[in-house]
This record gives structure tokens, C-alpha cells and sequence, in this order.
């Protein structure tokens, strides 16, 4: 019998797909945890920050849903029929729509905290345009992907803008990280020691985030470029998605941390006034200080509350 004369490569289409959507179900199984633990240590945050929380949760599981279908579908379905991969099945369109639902979520979560950290809206205003703007980015190539088959049309006619919401959502991420840094460290310079320590704990959970955002998205917009016949950019895609929401329960679940070491502030520090009673004698200055010694406690920060919590707390 003679050989099939489509050939493909396996390992950058179908591999680079498995091993996407193997690494996209461990982390989902992380945000499973993250979202017990959240209810678990936080059963009285207010009901606008649950629904947060459920819509990115719910909207993860059907993520994980639409790429565990795809996947079944060019794996098994299509098993010994190489040609049918040109035709992407429906629920990645699906599944990139919960996608931008939950990248949206995220971002504007945390342009909301810079606000309350900053006060300043202009920096908030230009990443919540460039959240609705990817996420109408995302809608449209959605629609516009439910009449083209096979794929290699799609991306012909509309790769453009496939291009454009990564990097829309790489720049945004990139903005938010540095801002909350900048903001984070002017903080910084006008805390004390104890202090300190909260706002270097914050510092360092800003940056960790958001830079995997911004190099997977560049990395899956790179190899969409270069090769969009094979599934790397969409093994790249579908974990980005479980690390936005990772990230956004992390930051809730870090309150825990945040506030046990935010308690150590509150130990009362001496500071003794005694003016002229060293020169006087012995026991009436000891009586002057008496008098005069204060317990001055040291200033509380609440911006684990500014940063993480639904509360409306002002700093201090």
C-alpha cells in the first residue's frame, strides 16, 4: 500500500497541543486549590468581590472544557486523518472567548488597586481601554472565525488581528506590573523598617505575575508568526489563560500573609521627651521623664487593604 501523500509534523502540531493542554489542566488544578482556599480563609468578603471570583472561576471551567474538546476532537476523532487538522474545531473559538473574559477580569482587578494605591485615574483609564479593547478584539475574532474553514483562510485574512489583542494584552500587562511597582516604591521610601517589609512582600508578588503573562503572550504571537501552521501558539495561549487566574486568587489569598505581618506594626515604640530635666537633679529629672515619656505606636499600613481587599480603606 502506498504511503498517504499529506505529511505534517507531529510533534509541532499534536505534541505541542498535548503538551499545552496537559500544563493547562495542572494549573487548573492549582486555581481548584486557590479557590478553596479563598472561601475557606474569606467567607466575609463582600458579594461584588465573590462574583469576581465566580465569574473567572466559571469562566475557567469552561475554558478547560472547550480545550479538552478540542483536543479530544483532533486527537482521537481525527485520529489517522492528518488533513482534517486544517479545520480547528468550534471550541477554541469558544474557549478563547473565556479567555479574554477572564484576562479582562484580571487586569481591571488590578487597574482598579492601582487606583486606590495611586489615586490617579489616567494610569487606571488606559488599562481598562486596553482590557475592553482586547477583549473586543478577542469577540471579534471569534465571530469572524465561525465562517472560515479551513483555518489557514482565517489566519490569511485576519492573522493581523490575532497579532494586535496579543499585544495588546502583553503591553497592558506590562503597564500594570510597572506601575504598581513604581507606586509600591514610592511607598517604600516613606515607610519604616517594619513597613518596609509589607511593601517588599507586595513589590515582589506585582512582578512575579504579570512578566510570564507578557513573554507567553509574545512567545505565542512569535510562533504565530513565524509558524502558524503548527500548535505552539495555542499551546501558549491556553496556559496564559490559567496563569492570569492564578495570579488574580494568589493576590487574594495573599491577604492572609499580608496581615500577619502587617500586625507586627502595631508594637508600641518609647520615645522619652525629657528637655531640661538633664539639668536638674538626678530624681527630679527622672520625675520629668516620667511625666514627659510617651508611647508613641508606630503608623499601621493598610495597603494590603488598598491593594487586595473590596474595602475602601484609606492609607495611612
Amino acid at each position: 500500500m502506498a504511503s498517504p501523500s499529506y505529511s505534517f509534523d507531529v510533534d509541532g502540531s499534536l505534541g505541542a497541543l498535548l503538551i499545552g493542554v496537559l500544563i493547562s489542566y495542572v494549573l487548573f488544578g492549582v486555581t481548584a486549590i486557590q479557590l478553596y482556599l479563598y472561601h475557606g480563609r474569606f467567607p466575609n468578603d463582600t458579594l461584588r468581590m465573590k462574583l469576581l471570583v465566580a465569574v473567572v472561576w466559571f469562566s475557567e471551567l469552561g475554558h478547560v472544557i472547550c480545550i479538552g474538546h478540542m483536543a479530544y476532537t483532533m486527537m482521537v476523532t481525527n485520529y489517522a486523518h492528518p488533513e482534517r487538522l486544517v479545520n480547528i474545531p468550534k471550541s477554541l473559538g469558544v474557549s478563547t472567548l473565556f479567555n479574554a473574559i477572564i484576562a479582562s477580569c484580571v487586569q481591571v482587578f488590578f487597574a482598579i488597586r492601582i487606583y486606590r494605591l495611586s489615586k490617579l485615574m489616567s494610569i487606571t483609564i488606559v488599562a481598562g481601554s486596553l482590557s475592553l479593547l482586547y477583549f473586543v478584539a478577542t469577540v471579534a475574532l471569534v465571530v469572524l472565525g465561525m465562517d472560515f474553514s479551513p483555518f489557514t483562510q482565517y489566519v490569511d485574512q485576519w492573522g493581523w488581528l490575532m497579532d494586535a489583542a496579543w499585544a495588546i494584552a502583553a503591553m497592558n500587562d506590562v503597564i500594570i506590573a510597572a506601575t504598581l511597582v513604581f507606586w509600591l516604591g514610592r511607598r517604600r521610601e516613606v515607610s519604616c523598617d517594619m513597613t518596609t517589609a509589607v511593601v517588599d512582600k507586595l513589590i515582589t508578588w506585582s512582578i512575579d505575575p504579570f512578566p510570564p503573562h507578557a513573554r507567553l503572550a509574545n512567545n505565542g504571537a512569535k510562533q504565530f508568526v513565524t509558524m502558524p501552521n503548527n500548535f505552539v501558539w495555542i499551546a501558549c495561549y491556553m496556559v496564559t489563560t490559567r496563569l492570569y487566574t492564578n495570579s488574580f486568587l494568589a493576590s487574594l489569598n495573599s491577604r492572609t500573609t499580608l496581615r500577619t505581618m502587617n500586625a507586627l506594626n502595631t508594637l508600641p515604640l518609647s520615645v522619652s521627651y525629657t528637655g531640661a530635666a538633664w539639668h536638674r537633679s538626678h530624681e527630679s529629672a527622672k520625675r520629668e521623664d516620667a511625666r514627659n515619656h510617651l508611647l508613641v505606636p508606630l503608623p499601621r499600613t493598610h495597603l494590603h487593604n488598598v491593594l487586595f481587599n473590596d474595602d475602601e480603606v484609606a492609607v495611612r
